[in-house]
């Protein structure tokens, strides 16, 4: 088979992968346009050069899943491709990435790694029981976090993402109906499809998200949600990732019926709404639902050309170092946060380059040193571009440059928080 398509009877079936990975390697092969990616790509290359290999049949098993593992599902060479749907090759190198771990899961049962790192959501409460003492314990390096690299193969070295004393539910309900700016338009109601990070890790940019679209005179409103299912989509746990999209699926496709749009602060779990879920769900609902789904960014680009956004700034921005994250080139909809700062006045620099974090995949002891060879390569740039601020909308990414020795970026909704003078002291 090809693509994607968790319902076809040879999707599991490992022969039908192993010729589904041989046709596309022939192909990346012959072509290698994406050479200067992902490290699948050059995997792939020198296997075949350095053996004089004349088909991908040839690889190795070692050879062929070296290539899989070392995938961080950017989802870069899908534009690049000049072979994707509807050329006759059909060729998606991520779905065949995603179908091969998921393979090995089916027939070889979830790593413990790939297990804990996919479940965010329970990684989350476990350390929201005492926050302050998982956050101490966190330190990298730290006896507790060599404890973790053992059992769990997170790296020692890597800085986690840390645990909010409150999460961003509890602050929303906390501070009772959402209240539309007073001598704003109404504008309607917005569905906020929060993310994780947001939840558990950094609530500031949901709270900043809120008091922007209120500005606005928006309603928001939150609907029942799970993770969104990538963490458990990159380690090949499908089922789990079909049950918590579901269940998404179910309350934001009522929000959609009762004519709210659906905003997403995460560029992972936008593109995972809006790309995977018609994909991975099977449900016809998950094309409405992927059509009124909208990066933040995007959602308040779109109210400036139609002159619905408040353009009155008590604060203005000189300029911007800008990291558009992977996940958000994928969904093809230009730079809106570029657009949105560029509005403030600042000048803005994009940064157009990955950050090598990718999720989960950054976590693990066995990548965590390509990963920090590739954020080192993104701070240079960053601080080449000499900009006042520094911005990205992937709070992981952000994550990665923080942990090559660099400030953290802000996201850009926080500086249109800013500049509309609503940030302030809690």
């Amino acid at each position: 088979m090809r693509g994607f398509d968790p319902k076809h009877p040879d999707f599991f079936d490992r022969d039908d992968l192993d010729r589904e990975m041989d046709r596309i390697n022939d192909i990346c092969h012959g072509c290698r346009l994406c050479f200067n990616l992902c490290p699948s790509f050059p995997a792939l290359f020198d296997a075949m050069d350095e053996n004089e290999y004349e088909h991908a049949s040839e690889l190795t098993a070692a050879e062929r899943w070296r290539v899989v593992d070392l995938c961080y599902n950017c989802k870069l060479c899908f534009p690049k491709c000049p072979y994707i749907p509807p050329h006759e090759y059909e060729l998606d190198f991520p779905a065949l990435m995603l179908r091969a771990k998921a393979v090995r899961a089916k027939h070889e049962g979830l790593t413990t790694q790939d297990r804990f790192l996919g479940n965010p959501g329970l990684v989350g409460k476990i350390g929201g029981i005492a926050p302050k003492l998982t956050n101490a314990v966190n330190t990298p390096g730290s006896l507790p976090r060599k404890m973790l690299e053992l059992t769990m193969g997170i790296a020692a070295e890597r800085k986690l993402p840390p645990i909010a004393e409150e999460t961003f539910s509890a602050w929303f309900a906390r501070r009772g109906p959402s209240r539309p700016r007073e001598d704003a338009p109404p504008q309607g109601t917005v569905a906020l499809f929060h993310t994780c990070s947001v939840e558990q890790h950094w609530p500031g940019t949901g709270k900043a998200l809120v008091e922007v679209l209120e500005h606005n005179g928006f309603e928001v409103v939150i609907p029942d949600q799970k993770c969104c299912g990538m963490p458990a989509l990159d380690g090949g746990d499908i089922e789990t990732a079909r049950a918590w999209g579901l269940t998404n699926l179910e309350a934001l496709h009522a929000a959609v019926e009762a004519g709210q749009e659906i905003v997403v602060p995460g560029p992972s779990c936008s593109l995972m709404i809006r790309k995977d879920y018609p994909e991975l769900l099977g449900d016809d609902r998950a094309k409405v639902v992927a059509e009124h789904t909208h990066d933040a960014g995007e959602f308040l680009w779109k109210l400036h050309k139609e002159e619905r956004l408040v353009e009155e700034f008590v604060w203005r921005p000189e300029s911007v170092a800008y990291h558009q994250p992977c996940h958000l080139k994928v969904q093809n909809i230009g730079v809106p946060a570029q657009r949105l700062m560029k509005l403030l006045g600042a000048k803005v620099t994009i940064v157009d380059l990955c950050s090598g974090m990718d999720g989960t995949w950054g976590m693990k002891k066995e990548y965590y040193e390509l990963s920090s060879k590739q954020a080192k390569k993104l701070v240079g740039r960053i601080e080449s571009a000499g900009a006042e601020l520094t911005a990205s909308d992937c709070s992981m990414a952000a994550l990665q440059v923080e942990d090559a020795g660099a400030p953290r970026p802000l996201h850009p909704i926080e500086i249109l928080h800013r500049a509309y003078g609503l940030a302030r002291e809690e």
